[in-house]
């Protein structure tokens, strides 16, 4: 049996057995009845047939009984259902698409991957979405299935108790990669997952360094700084990070870090703080919020 790894998988698994358990009480008692039946009223006993009239209080018992049994399998499946369908408000929510015949993960902080990686005891949303076809997103170990419907959004929440690796199916059928459209879930701890979510991979960073050289030409900014090392009119971003800069503030000279928030003020106000040794030349830049902290990851990473 697949282990309880999630605490979805806990309530669709009482649910389950609790139904099997009525299930297999209600097997045992008609076919008892049947052979009970069979065995008294044989041919060889009864020769003679016997005509038996209607019994009332029989017939409201076998109704209140089937009524009751079907509200109590209900009330299981309806309990278990709302527990698993519940999203608790601060769910870590993570982006799910799906098409032929692949599985992506799209995380808040832009993070993509082909595995789902999750923290342990973290609740999860996962919102699911088919660029194709429908198809269904399925763990075992969950006890969790959904489809993935073209132009509708659906969703799944649970919370992964076990760290582990687990497997991911697709339950539609959706062409002939069907059977190889599967994946993984890694359930890490806590800090190994916020060391993997934080980390920038070398993809990830040469991605970032194309977009922020591409935003600094777009601004003509490399007309007067370079990112070799080389001096021209104004210093250069190769090494600026993390360096110590001498610099001159309302008139006062000071010497001060050139961290983040020295790169993000020299961009949006570039006469508050004019590096010693070069001309307040510098124009106001109307950047975007995005281009900002594009601008700001790419001279960080030229340190």
């Amino acid at each position: 049996m697949l282990p309880e790894a999630s605490t979805s998988a806990q309530i669709i698994d009482v649910a389950f057995f609790r139904i099997l358990a009525i299930e297999m009480v209600l097997l045992i008692a008609v076919t008892s009845a049947m052979v009970f039946f069979v065995l008294k009223y044989r041919r060889k006993k009864n020769v003679v047939p016997e005509n038996i009239e209607g019994n009332v209080l029989l017939e409201i018992i076998w109704t209140i009984i089937p009524t009751l049994l079907v509200l109590i399998i209900f009330y299981i499946g309806w309990t278990g259902f709302s527990g698993v369908r519940a999203t608790p408000l601060k769910a870590m929510v993570i982006k799910v698409i799906a098409r032929q015949w692949v599985w992506q993960f799209s995380y808040d902080n832009g993070k993509q991957s082909d595995i789902l990686r999750i923290p342990v005891n973290r609740p999860v949303k996962l919102r699911l979405n088919s660029q194709d076809v429908i198809h269904g997103f399925y763990i075992p170990a969950f006890r969790i299935k959904e489809d993935c419907v073209p132009n509708m959004g659906t969703y799944l929440s649970f919370t992964a108790n076990m760290p582990g690796t687990y497997d991911i199916f697709c339950t539609e059928y959706c062409g002939h990669g069907h059977s190889g459209m599967v994946s993984k879930v890694e359930v890490m701890t806590d800090k190994d997952f916020d060391a993997w979510y934080s980390a920038v991979t070398d993809e990830e960073r040469k991605l970032e360094m194309q977009t922020g050289e591409k935003i600094l030409e777009a601004y003509n900014c490399l007309d007067c700084h370079t990112t070799d090392g080389k001096t021209m009119d104004g210093p250069t971003f190769k090494g600026l990070y993390g360096s110590r800069v001498t610099v001159t503030t309302k008139g006062k000279e000071r010497t001060i870090l050139a961290d983040e928030d020295y790169l993000r003020r020299s961009i949006v106000d570039p006469k508050a703080d004019i590096v010693k040794g070069y001309s307040d030349i510098m124009p106001l830049i109307p950047v975007k919020p995005e281009e900002l902290e594009t601008i700001v990851a790419y001279i960080r990473a030229l340190r």
